[in-house]
């Protein structure tokens, strides 16, 4: 098929996974505490640290100028994002220095992703799909803010983080449009985007298992 035709079919089957991580659900366990925004916020900074260092990671092993500059942009968003949310930890009275985001270490999804090496992969795990997956995140988290009367909180993800995950999104579509040409592009492509779903639902289940999270905003 062509790019075109796959990427648009590796778009419904997509939202066909993701359908299943809502609305009552999450990408991390680590939660602790009661459930309430500033805990999910602290989530949220473990959420941006590994968005940005992964792509950072990817930024300086690819020769692709148009994917090492999809890269950049990606890791000055997402370390952005982790600078704002520590600032609305402090509006709401904690310290986000107190906070070491990886004192558990890197999470199940960024292990996988640390081990893709093509660059089709990396744009259809990454930026395709993970940040499709952090778009449905937000907007349950924005929900979660709005019932809480958090509207701070909500119009920073709604008018801030959103936009940027969903522009995150629509590169890594266009890349894949110029990177997945061939059937064997295509599969690698297709797998990676996959088990990085496969990996989020699992989280997302264990998440509810072991501690009844659910809202956390992704990334």
């Amino acid at each position: 098929m062509t790019s075109e035709e796959f990427v648009r079919a590796l778009a419904a089957e997509n939202d066909a996974l993701l359908a299943r991580l809502a609305p009552d659900a999450t990408l991390k366990p680590e939660v602790e505490g009661a459930l309430n925004v500033p805990n999910l916020l602290k989530v949220a900074l473990k959420n941006e640290v590994e968005a940005t260092e992964i792509a950072a990671r990817w930024l300086v092993t690819t020769d692709d100028i148009d994917v090492k500059l999809a890269f950049a942009r990606q890791v000055g968003d997402e370390a952005r994002h982790y600078r704002l949310i520590g600032d609305r930890l402090r509006a709401l009275g904690f310290d986000p220095d107190a906070v070491d985001p990886l004192a558990r270490g890197y999470g199940p999804l960024f292990t996988y992703l640390d081990t893709l090496k093509t660059t089709v992969e990396r744009v259809a795990a990454g930026q395709f799909t993970r940040e499709a997956i952090a778009v449905v995140k937000n907007r349950q988290f924005i929900e979660f803010c709005e019932r809480a009367g958090d509207r701070e909180t909500a119009a920073l993800y709604r008018d801030v983080i959103e936009p940027d995950e969903r522009y995150h999104h629509d590169l890594g579509r266009r890349l894949l449009l110029r990177l997945a040409t061939t059937p064997d592009a295509q599969e690698a492509a297709r797998r990676a985007a996959r088990a990085t779903l496969e990996l989020a639902e699992e989280l997302q289940a264990k998440a509810l298992a072991t501690a009844g999270v659910h809202h956390a905003p992704g990334c």
